[in-house]
């Protein structure tokens, strides 16, 4: 049964002289019911009176829906196809389970590519272009109300929220289309810095999360499936499935308690109608396409769409003949597919169900829709609110409430990832009942230990493949936990990072994709709540995870070794360089041998005053050395002084010369010995020696850190960071140790903690400024619903002093403060080398004794055959003169 408009009359058909008779244009409708074809012919006549003009004239030819598919394929081929149709009005037939009969409409016009537009098929399968070649319509389908649930998710700031979708189609489509909403929303966030906003436009802006995608089948055991969604901490349950479907879901959620008070049940049009509005709990929040079954307004927009876009054509292009028929006819329609692209870029602004405008899938893009609210008191559905930006009325939410539910549950176990990193976190092994010993701090406090599992090993990143067995963690942030756990009331179980790393983002196979590493990594994969950790804030971790407020601000600084000074034997002559003692030696020598000769060879000296005088009363060379050097070295001069005017001028020339001498290497004898300092160290970040990297001068940091990342960041360090890459360490502990053995020059990372190794360690020190200054912040995953909390607790524990007492026992406690304070004093070590030089001297005169006595010895000897030989000599004189007086 078709209705055909009467035949256009004789007036019509004739055309004015000169002009061409306008084409006729067969436009057909398949519509649920027979009513509705008058409808459809007063539409065509309206929309003849504005478009089209002389050049074409629409005629409507129409049907209604059939019984089964194949009697409905058969009607399209013979009542309309058969009369040429341009393109063809299909609506949704009356019965809501019966989604094949707009299928034959759409697979038979669209082999021969005749567009298909349809008028109130809201099916997300009409949305394949591979399957309904030519199908566009006038609504929007079911999955698109997924973009109403993001807005009211932010408009309501639930940012946590489960998704529970039936496993078909329309579930899977619903499901994909806001996971793809909240993934855009997300990467438009990442390149936003909100560290100023207040809270509650920091609240608005943050990206909703799905934190469970739930999906069932006819098979599945709701009751546990609402049991997973139950353990989870949000409370705004999304629901996509069918009307039967969504039935037994509200049953299974009401007999175990999740319809009340504190939950959120948001659903679509399928969702709260029928069997399924009978079993919905009180406080259901649903939404209701304003003009989606007005199938007499949707026929009038389609018509005024399919006229302006006829028109468009006839004024552009050379429109073929549309098919004739489908028996024995297999060639589809050359102009089909550029009508569909008319179509689907069409634009009407005004039509009876507000602006129509098509996406690329040829579905309606602007659509209002009616948000509804069940009330039990009243039975009904209340419409709050319209979805177009107005705003919502009152709602009742589930329980009976007024006011808005959070929408997420806190729990109250938490999972805290930490780090080994001194003095924040120490790692010790338990004792040998598992539990931990008890200790005191150096300042008599008793150190807080818990139980925290992890590798067994207390340096990161080298034993990730031991087992993992229960260790005692302490220091700086566990004390904060505790005191965290005690003023927010939850309960924690500690683990250690498993691959010993802060986080950073690396590529995965060498693709393009990267993911997080180390504490950033498990906090994101779920497998902790919370890191509790000297952790750097900074916008590439920001951009995936929350921070709280700062517990301590820092920067980065450089770790060097001291370089303490060694005492040699010889320190004491430090002050003057060895030219300058070989001249003072040379002077003292040069001065004595001077004052000898001015004094022999003076007029008035003792040798020319009185001859007489014994020569051991005149200046000697010996005396004149001797006097030369009790001069220089202030011993007094009791004798053998020179007499002579001329000499005497010398000699207090000399005197002053010696003073002086004296006096500097006193001064600089104790600069030397007292106030020996290092060598020349690093100035700071813009000292040459890292500016201008060379082998002769090894620095890094640590792996896949923030000051890597910091350093990878900044153009200007990239010739500092190329240097780094290559000898960077694991860890922190390894990188200081290296220091230590000399192995690594300098090591850049957080002041806190180098602050803390040189005051602990005595031969290490840091040097230059403070760079980078940021903070440690305890990280949790986006939107957590602790963050606003910590970080008041944190302020907290700022005003009332906890943070100063944790800094005085951790962090400040110094070992090297009183040594390196202390008065600078003498130790032998400085002054070896002069008692090496006393007892040198010593040596030397029991030397020199020993060959003077060796002389003496030799020269008495010598004296005494001398006076023998003497002796006999007389003796034979005598002998012979006694001869000689007996011959006579």
């Amino acid at each position: 049964m078709h209705f055909l408009s009467p035949p256009l009359s004789g007036a019509a058909r004739r055309a004015a002289p000169g002009r061409a008779a306008p084409r006729l244009v067969n436009v057909g409708a398949v519509l649920s019911q027979k009513r509705y074809e008058q409808v459809f012919k007063e539409a065509v006549s309206q929309a003849n009176a504005l478009y089209g003009k002389d050049k074409f004239k629409m005629n409507a030819i129409s049907v209604t829906h059939k019984a089964n598919a194949i009697q409905m394929a058969l009607s399209v081929c013979e009542d309309l196809i058969s009369n040429q149709v341009y393109a063809i009005l299909v609506s949704h037939p009356p019965q809501s389970n019966d989604h094949l009969t707009p299928t034959p409409v759409s697979y038979t016009a669209g082999f021969y590519r005749i567009p298909v537009v349809g008028l109130t098929t809201r099916m997300s399968i009409y949305s394949d272009k591979s399957i309904h070649l030519s199908f566009l319509r006038t609504v929007p389908p079911y999955s698109h109300q997924a973009q109403v649930w993001f807005d009211l998710m932010r408009e309501f700031r639930w940012n946590h929220i489960i998704l529970i979708v039936s496993d078909d189609h329309e579930g899977r489509a619903a499901q994909k289309r806001l996971e793809t909403l909240l993934e855009e929303r997300e990467t438009k966030t990442k390149n936003r810095n909100y560290e100023n906003l207040d809270q509650q436009n920091f609240d608005f802006r943050r990206t909703p999360k799905a934190e469970k995608v739930l999906l069932f089948s006819q098979d599945t055991n709701l009751t546990a499936l609402l049991l997973e969604a139950k353990d989870l901490e949000a409370r705004v349950i999304i629901l996509s499935a069918s009307e039967d479907e969504a039935a037994l879901v509200y049953k299974a959620a009401r007999q175990l308690n999740m319809t009340g008070s504190g939950y959120v049940w948001l659903v679509g049009e399928r969702e709260m109608t029928g069997k399924a509005l009978s079993e919905a709990p009180d406080g259901l929040l649903g939404l209701q396409l304003i003009n989606g079954k007005n199938e007499s307004a949707h026929i009038a927009d389609a018509v005024a769409v399919v006229a302006q876009s006829l028109q468009e054509l006839f004024e552009k292009e050379n429109i073929t003949e549309p098919p004739r028929g489908c028996v024995g006819n297999t060639n589809i329609w050359r102009t089909g597919p550029l009508f569909k692209r008319v179509l689907m870029s069409s634009k009407y602004p005004d039509g009876l169900t507000g602006r129509i405008e098509f996406n690329d899938d040829g579905d309606r893009r602007f659509a209002t829709y009616s948000i509804l609210n069940y009330q039990q008191k009243p039975g009904r559905l209340v419409q709050v609110g319209v979805f177009n930006g107005t705003q919502v009325e009152k709602i009742i939410w589930p329980g009976g409430e007024t006011e808005k539910p959070v929408g997420y549950q806190m729990s109250t176990r938490l999972k805290i990832v930490t780090i080994h990193q001194e003095p924040f976190v120490y790692v010790k092994p338990t004792k040998s009942d598992g539990t931990c010993k008890e200790e005191y701090t150096v300042n008599g406090v008793l150190i807080k230990k818990v139980i925290c599992t992890g590798p067994n090993g207390t340096i990161p990143g080298t034993l990730t493949r031991q087992p993992i067995v229960p260790q005692c963690c302490y220091g700086f942030c566990i004390d904060l936990l505790i005191k965290l756990a005690m003023s927010m009331n939850f309960t924690y179980e500690v683990h250690l990072v498993a691959d010993g790393k802060f986080g950073t983002q690396e590529r995965v196979n060498n693709s393009n994709k990267k993911e997080w590493n180390g504490m950033m990594g498990e906090l994101l994969g779920g497998l902790a709540d919370m890191i509790v950790a000297p952790l750097t804030i900074n916008n590439e971790r920001a951009q995936y995870i929350e921070f709280s407020k700062p517990f301590k601000y820092q920067g980065l600084t450089i770790l060097v070794k001291k370089e303490i000074p060694r005492s040699t034997l010889d320190s004491f002559m430090q002050p003057f360089q060895s030219t300058l003692w070989l001249l003072v030696g040379l002077s003292v020598h040069v001065v004595a041998v001077m004052l000898y000769l001015l004094d022999r060879f003076s007029p008035f000296g003792r040798f020319k005053v009185n001859s007489e005088e014994e020569e051991e009363d005149a200046l000697t060379l010996s005396s004149a050395m001797w006097f030369s050097w009790g001069v220089l070295l202030n011993s007094g001069i009791g004798e053998g002084a020179p007499r002579s005017f001329s000499a005497r001028i010398l000699g207090m020339v000399w005197a002053g010369f010696a003073m002086i001498i004296v006096a500097s290497y006193t001064a600089n004898l104790a600069a030397f010995l007292v106030l020996d300092r290092p060598e020349e160290r690093i100035t700071g970040i813009n000292d040459p020696r890292l500016r201008n990297p060379s082998d002769k001068f090894i620095y890094a940091t640590v792996k896949q850190s923030s000051v890597d990342i910091y350093f990878r960041r900044q153009v200007e360090l990239s010739t500092m960071y190329r240097h780094m890459e290559k000898h960077n360490y694991e860890s922190a502990a390894e990188a200081i140790q290296a220091v230590r053995d000399n192995k690594l020059h300098a090591f850049i990372w957080d002041s806190a903690v180098l602050e803390f190794e040189a005051s602990q360690k005595c031969d290490l020190v840091t040097t230059g400024e403070l760079f980078f200054r940021s903070g440690f912040g305890i990280g949790m995953r986006k939107d957590s619903p602790w963050k606003q909390n910590v970080s008041l607790a944190i302020l907290s524990s700022h005003e009332n002093g906890f943070m100063e007492d944790l800094d005085k026992t951790w962090v400040r406690y110094q070992e090297c403060d009183s040594r390196s304070n202390a008065p600078a004093t003498l130790t032998f070590e400085n002054m070896a080398g002069v008692f090496m030089l006393v007892a040198g001297g010593i040596v030397a005169g029991i030397f020199l004794i020993f060959i003077e006595i060796a002389y003496k010895r030799h020269k008495d000897a010598r004296r005494k055959q001398m006076q023998l030989a003497f002796a006999a000599v007389n003796v034979w004189r005598k002998n012979l003169q006694v001869l000689s007086q007996r011959l006579v």
